[in-house]
């Protein structure tokens, strides 16, 4: 293998790699930059997605099994995301770090949750037949190159979600909430929006959002109690360096995460990779600290 398809090799992990990390911080973008709000408890949605996708493809067999994970992971990562807001987040509005705090010990709660149910030993997703094997490259400039179809299955599936999150956010009636309680709720709640279903609705959406995350990731690593950690610093990065709120921003941010990540831990180990990343965007942050794409509101403003 020469050195054109070790480069494009380690690219197409870090698109990979940013996919995931995409759908993880979809809906910490949103909730932050509509509701304020910080939810510690978001990787465990992830970690939610993954335990319900394996029991899906225990109790569905066949080509539609994955298929079924997909909606399982989603729906029930959306329901326990409106079970919190409604018991926890919607009492803590105003107060972030009380919400730091109480969505923290969820996540404590939910990691047990999962020990005491599926043992601390992560659990194995199958791949489905249709996503065994992948593309290779025999001639050519990258001869040698190999992409499973398992991870081109996760960018498409990507792509998928965030452009119909996009057509929702754009052509919906909730989506027009959405975008008019973001620049300014008091006006919006006074012109007849029920700001509570919107807040309930995009919490909701992004948490499912983070189930197919953990749905995705199940395909390619274990899933244990922990594994929503491992990922939910990732995507506190994504959100800070794209922007709070804006969607194109978290894309570019995600791209950027994912592809220096790959490309760094082509000269290093992991754990200095993740060293470099941190230092790169702290001195991000000292030049753009609004980020790549900063949208103005009046939520923004006045925290």
């Amino acid at each position: 293998m020469g050195h054109a398809a070790i480069i494009a090799g380690q690219g197409f992990n870090g698109v990979s790699l940013a996919s995931i990390l995409l759908l993880t911080a979809l809906g910490l973008a949103l909730s932050f930059g509509l509701m304020n709000v910080i939810n510690m408890a978001h990787g465990e949605m992830l970690m939610v997605g993954g335990y319900l996708s394996f029991l899906a493809t225990k109790m569905v067999h066949g080509p539609l099994a994955f298929p079924f994970a997909l909606l399982l992971s989603f729906a029930g990562a959306a329901l326990l995301g409106a079970l919190l807001e409604v018991t926890v987040i919607r009492w803590l509005y105003g107060r972030p770090l009380d919400t730091l705090l109480a969505t923290w010990g969820v996540s404590l709660i939910l990691q047990q949750a999962a020990r005491s149910l599926f043992g601390a030993i992560g659990v194995e997703v199958v791949a489905p037949h249709w996503l065994e094997g992948s593309v290779s490259i025999e001639h050519g400039l990258l001869a040698g190159l190999s992409m499973p179809y398992v991870r081109i299955f996760i960018i498409l599936l990507t792509v998928a979600v965030l452009g119909l999150l996009m057509v929702f956010i754009a052509r919906t009636r909730w989506g027009l909430y959405l975008r008019a309680v973001h620049q300014d709720r008091e006006m919006a709640q006074a012109l007849g929006v029920n700001t509570r279903w919107v807040d309930l609705v995009v919490f909701s959406m992004g948490t499912g959002v983070a189930g197919l995350a953990g749905a995705a990731l199940a395909l390619i690593a274990p899933v244990t109690p922990t594994v929503g950690q491992s990922y939910v610093v990732y995507a506190f990065l994504v959100v800070i360096v794209g922007g709070l709120g804006s969607l194109f921003g978290t894309t570019l941010a995600a791209l950027l995460v994912g592809l220096f990540s790959a490309g760094v831990q082509m000269f290093t180990s992991i754990s200095l990779a993740d060293v470099w990343l941190l230092v790169l965007v702290i001195l991000f942050i000292q030049f753009r600290p609004k980020g790549i794409i900063y949208q103005r509101s009046r939520a923004m403003k006045e925290a």
